[in-house]
């Protein structure tokens, strides 16, 4: 039996090499040899230097970018990464360019890995995070009292900034070890509280392990707090939200079309369950509103924000897993809904006006599903006593095609 995996490859043109602090000291006998052939060598400054590269070196292009190595394809070429090179390093995106048999991978130990080990921590109990090219607001799913994290950062100054950071959102009392240099002749390991944070002189690589310490944290079940979110008022609340979500039944790499979107709310919560959305909305200030609560909550990168109107908005759109219509709700949007989504595609729809329950109903009679009727009352002051207060009753329906 035939075997394409990269691992088996015959004649690979490219070595995805991942490198320490140790520099060659640290490599294998098969990377000291890949790096010997290589007629030429990718990899930023600090590698370069640590694997002692001659003129055969080329420093990554900044902004980064595959495209050199690419053009030396069929060449002899070595790549150089941190650690483990499919660790948020160059491997994935090399790799997503190239077919099976081109490359080889040898990696190193990672920093997540060096850094579990000098604190004795389970790596596989924690979150690691690359923070050197993404917002601090990505490790905000994670904070909660006595939680753990790795983060890798992009300079020593940075260090600084998620202390501040930490003690901003509630929690200075976090326990923080710098971690500069792991693995090389260089490593220092220093251990403070976010709050009292005073390390002037963080030198890069740095990552910083956090035992968080803090009220709160963002709860995992569906339903965030209204208040939480940037909104004028047009937000699914709470209660419908944690609804409108089981029936939308996230799960982790499915994508979202959330048409209507609102303040983002329902694409927010699609997010941090590990999905990826699309917020469709026709108001610019909503768009404002969509795009600040993306960032508040870590999920810009995974949450792309479309200014206009459906069907016409989603023309370009890749294929959703779930669709969900929180506004605009007219015949004609589910006519091009229902050709346009694949079979098995979950559709949610809430209403709230007689017209559009009046649609949902058609609806469920020509497609099936379910219709759900949802009636809601809070507690409030009634003279020197309480009442109920009842919401307008709401109508979902859900199908899948």
């Amino acid at each position: 039996m035939s075997d394409s995996s990269p691992s088996r490859a015959a004649n690979p043109w490219l070595t995805i090499i991942g490198i320490g602090e140790d520099g060659l000291t640290g490599l294998s006998q098969s990377s000291r040899e890949a790096l010997a052939k290589a007629e030429i060598v990718f990899g930023g400054p600090r590698h370069l230097k640590l694997a002692e590269i001659d003129a055969r070196g080329r420093p990554w292009p900044v902004p980064f970018s595959v495209d050199p190595v690419l053009t030396c394809r069929g060449r002899r070429v070595a790549v150089l990464a941190s650690g483990d090179p499919f660790w948020h390093g160059a491997g994935g995106s090399l790799a997503a360019h190239l077919s099976p048999g081109e490359w080889i991978a040898i990696p190193a130990a990672s920093t997540f890995s060096i850094a579990a080990a000098r604190l004795g921590w389970r790596l596989e109990e924690i979150a690691c995070l690359g923070l050197h090219a993404a917002p601090f607001e990505t490790l905000l799913p994670h904070l909660a009292p006595a939680q753990r994290a790795i983060c890798l950062l992009r300079d020593g100054k940075a260090a600084g900034e998620l202390a501040a950071w930490l003690t901003q959102k509630g929690f200075g009392a976090s326990s923080l070890s710098v971690m500069e240099a792991l693995g090389g002749p260089r490593e220092r390991i220093r251990t403070t509280k976010a709050a009292s944070f005073d390390l002037a002189d963080v030198a890069a690589p740095v990552a910083v392990a956090i035992t968080a310490a803090g009220a709160g944290g963002w709860s995992r079940a569906s339903g965030l707090p209204d208040d939480a979110f940037v909104h004028d008022g047009q937000i699914t609340k709470r209660p419908v939200r944690a609804l409108t979500l089981s029936a939308l039944a996230p799960r982790p790499g499915e994508m979202l079309w959330d048409i209507g979107a609102g303040s983002g709310s329902i694409s927010v919560e699609w997010c941090l369950a590990g999905g990826r959305a699309f917020a469709i909305e026709a108001r610019a200030d909503r768009v404002v509103n969509i795009r600040t609560n993306a960032v508040a909550f870590g999920v810009a990168n995974s949450l792309t924000i479309v200014e206009g109107s459906a069907p016409a908005a989603l023309a370009e759109l890749p294929s959703p897993n779930a669709v969900f219509v929180g506004g605009g709700c007219e015949q004609s949007l589910f006519y091009a809904l229902w050709a346009m989504i694949s079979k098995g595609t979950r559709l949610v729809a809430n209403a709230v006006t007689l017209e559009t329950e009046a649609l949902l109903l058609a609806e469920h009679y020509r497609h099936g599903g379910e219709l759900m009727r949802i009636e809601l009352a809070q507690a409030a002051p009634l003279g020197s006593m309480r009442g109920w207060v009842p919401s307008r009753p709401l109508v979902q329906w859900s199908v899948v095609k």
